[in-house]
């Protein structure tokens, strides 16, 4: 039997939803009748992410396509995109890497009309996504990191902005298990320290950047000291942005221009 409007709430709350009544008004928007609604609560139930269950997710005004299997962008990396907004120099070429689903560039995309945008990401699925929910002026490419773009743009990007796996792989195991039993491993853990991949970015990002490009990544507020210290060490200018609404963290770092300024 299908759930009533109260029951269903309930129900959600007891599998530890926490806005249960918000949750049981879009399951209820989403099915296209009783049996449906019956199948897209059961997968509420034992842990799915909503958003993969409602197939969208919103995301800083947009809503975007998401499906079972891919990582669901944070509403915490809207910090991150209002960071990559307001520094991005007019008209430069701006990667997403690590793209996922496309969030980044989609938001980049409607705050930054003049911005020539590429995403790339080593999923498949999620690049099939990030077409989906991009316009096609936004070039997408499947790859490891800026490997994925087309030669041409080495020593031309003005910015490279990756939400990079940052998690340790000591704290995976404590993640809600609508992230490590339905996302993808690598889209979540970062290594010993939750640095490995932005480690790498900092090696490879330099050949890519025109003077005075940035590399802008999501981190964790502890993490401040440890990423600073891997971009300085890779020729960068470094520093760290701390969101007071999300608690975490973007690092913002520079390639020097001539001169050293």
């Amino acid at each position: 039997m299908t759930p009533g409007p109260v029951e269903l709430v309930h129900r959600l709350r007891a599998a530890g939803c926490v806005f249960a009544e918000e949750e049981a008004a879009l399951l209820a928007e989403a099915a296209d009748d009783a049996a449906h609604l019956d199948q897209l609560t059961a997968r509420r139930l034992v842990g799915e992410p909503l958003e993969q269950v409602l197939g969208w997710v919103a995301f800083d005004g947009l809503r975007l396509r998401v499906r079972p299997g891919v990582f669901v962008p944070r509403q915490r990396t809207t910090f991150l995109v209002q960071v990559a907004a307001d520094l991005a120099p007019q008209g430069a070429m701006v990667a997403d890497v690590c793209c996922g689903i496309g969030a980044i560039a989609a938001a980049l995309t409607a705050r930054r009309a003049d911005l020539d945008l590429y995403a790339a990401d080593s999923d498949p699925v999620a690049v099939a996504l990030a077409r989906e929910n991009l316009p096609d002026r936004v070039g997408t490419g499947c790859g490891d990191l800026l490997d994925a773009l087309p030669a041409r743009l080495q020593g031309r990007l003005g910015m490279v902005v990756a939400n990079t796996p940052y998690v340790p792989s000591g704290q995976i195991a404590h993640l809600p298990v609508e992230a490590r039993a339905h996302e993808p491993l690598p889209t979540l853990d970062g290594g010993a320290d939750g640095l490995d991949v932005q480690r790498r970015l900092a090696q490879r990002a330099p050949r890519w950047l025109a003077p005075g490009g940035y590399v802008l990544t999501e981190i964790a507020a502890t993490q401040r000291d440890a990423a600073v210290a891997a971009f300085t060490a890779a020729g960068f200018q470094a520093t760290v942005r701390i969101s007071e609404e999300w608690g975490s963290g973007v690092l913002v770092a520079r390639v020097p221009l001539a001169g050293g300024a």
